[in-house]
């Protein structure tokens, strides 16, 4: 019987947790009921005062014996639900069942991965899954052909962000702390704000002005200031925040070779394009880079978090290792103990890599590229629709899954207004980005079970929510 000072883990754990998990459920389905749609209705004051209502004193005097059933309810009716059809604003994916089952159980195992006497199984496992995944991104062949301690690798991240702070480390640790960021204006906030942390100096931004980083631009500022061989660090982008756009990934990498320049690319976003082979060829150049953001609770279906950062040379992840002696003695790591320090900047690390590897191993590659495909194929449908409507404007054919759109003849101010009226009342959750000094509308699809009808029935949403 579960009680709720019982454990997760140990020979009692699985009886401990199954009522529980039917609590959970329950839960989760009444909550998705009450709320009714892809988000709650009414706004941020109205869905707080239901929460705080439904919530009430969160650390009372004596323990409340129905709180897992009545938070987890809350939280259910007041959450965005990324599977819903009409919830598109974001790179926020519904994650797999399958995923979402092993998140259950890393919780319940509860390894630590900043030592092997914490996480025996789960430290082998990460290398890995690291280690395929960093194969996929610089090409099997590099990895077969260089010897194991020089074959690229991977570091579990916290996503997209820790990631890209993690890369421009190692550009300063490798060429010395006057390396010089130079990204797009299409870039994501992180690089700048890395640069920042890390003291770099201030960063050289390249006009994007298609939404993509300019060759031309990029080959003009490093020659503009010129300096000795690993002077700058250059940012391109595979699949952009604001349009899923890829930058020309194979002539940036021709300027970094010409002048000597460390090349990062962000494929948060576009990297799991590698595992289709409809799209996988609009990442040619990828494996140039010397090092690679993936993400996988992106375009990936994981839970949160699901983040990697691959580099070419292993090498350049000894700058990361650090002594402590209660987790990696040095006698202890002479005598075989795995050292686990050097792969994060955190200590205490949740085992983020079960998940993944549970899902590359049930899905395959053919699995997960077809998910790709079909993303990808909704949100060509969904612009074939949005061209061939007289009341809308359509920014560009989607270069992954995002669209950009918005009313024809509308203002800003307009778009703007269509956009919160649907988050207010609850009907839609639609992103936005201003492009060419313009608002548009962002549906980003990420649910590969959506429907042709879905799609339509949203454009049609957002024609009755538009003014005149």
């Amino acid at each position: 019987m579960s009680t709720p000072s019982s454990l997760a883990s140990g020979p009692e754990g699985p009886d401990a947790l199954r009522p529980l998990l039917d609590t959970v459920l329950d839960a989760l389905s009444e909550g998705a009921r009450a709320r009714g749609g892809p988000l709650p209705s009414g706004g941020p004051d109205a869905v707080a005062a239901r929460v705080r209502a439904a919530i009430g004193d969160v650390l009372p005097q004596t323990g409340d014996p129905n709180a897992l059933h009545d938070v987890v309810r809350a939280l259910a009716e007041a959450a965005a639900d990324p599977s819903d059809p009409f919830c598109a604003a974001h790179l926020h994916c519904p994650p797999l069942a399958l995923a979402t089952a092993a998140d259950l159980a890393a919780s319940a195992l509860n390894p630590s991965l900043d030592s092997w006497d914490q996480a025996p199984g789960a430290s082998e496992l990460e290398g890995l899954v690291t280690g395929a995944l960093a194969a996929e991104v610089f090409g099997a062949a590099a990895s077969r052909a260089a010897p194991p301690r020089h074959a690229p690798s991977a570091l579990i991240t916290t996503g997209g962000t820790e990631s890209n702070q993690l890369a421009l480390l190692l550009a300063r640790e490798a060429h010395g702390t006057g390396v010089r960021l130079v990204h797009g204006a299409n870039a994501h906030h992180s690089l700048p704000r890395a640069a920042w942390l890390l003291g770099l100096p201030e960063p050289i931004v390249v006009p994007a002005p298609a939404g993509t980083l300019d060759p031309a631009a990029l080959d003009a500022a490093m020659t503009q200031l010129p300096g000795p061989r690993g002077s700058f660090v250059v940012a391109a982008t595979a699949g952009t925040t604001d349009a899923g756009l890829i930058d020309p990934l194979p002539e940036i990498a021709a300027l970094c070779a010409a002048h000597g320049a460390r090349l990062h690319v962000d494929a948060a976003y576009g990297g799991a394009l590698l595992f289709s082979d409809m799209y996988r060829d609009r990442l040619t150049g990828l494996d140039a880079a010397d090092s690679v953001t993936l993400d996988l609770h992106k375009l990936g279906w994981q839970p949160v978090a699901a983040g990697l950062l691959a580099v070419r040379n292993p090498r350049d992840l000894t700058v990361l290792h650090h002594r402590a002696d209660y987790l990696n003695a040095e006698d202890d790591t002479e005598a075989g103990l795995p050292d686990l320090l050097g792969r994060s900047l955190r200590t205490s690390r949740r085992p983020d890599v079960l998940k993944i590897a549970v899902t590359l191993k049930a899905l395959g590659r053919t699995g997960l590229g077809r998910l790709v495909d079909q993303v990808c194929d909704r949100a060509r449908a969904f612009a074939a629709l949005v061209h061939d409507h007289p009341g809308f404007e359509l920014y560009a054919l989607p270069t992954i899954s995002t669209v950009l759109f918005r009313p024809a003849h509308a203002d800003d101010d307009a778009v703007a207004a269509v956009r919160r009226r649907l988050l207010t009342d609850g009907r839609a959750v639609l992103g936005r980005a201003r492009i060419e000094g313009r608002l548009w509308l962002k549906a980003t699809h990420l649910n590969p079970h959506t429907r042709p009808d879905d799609l339509a029935a949203l454009l049609k949403l957002v024609e009755g929510n538009t003014p005149g």
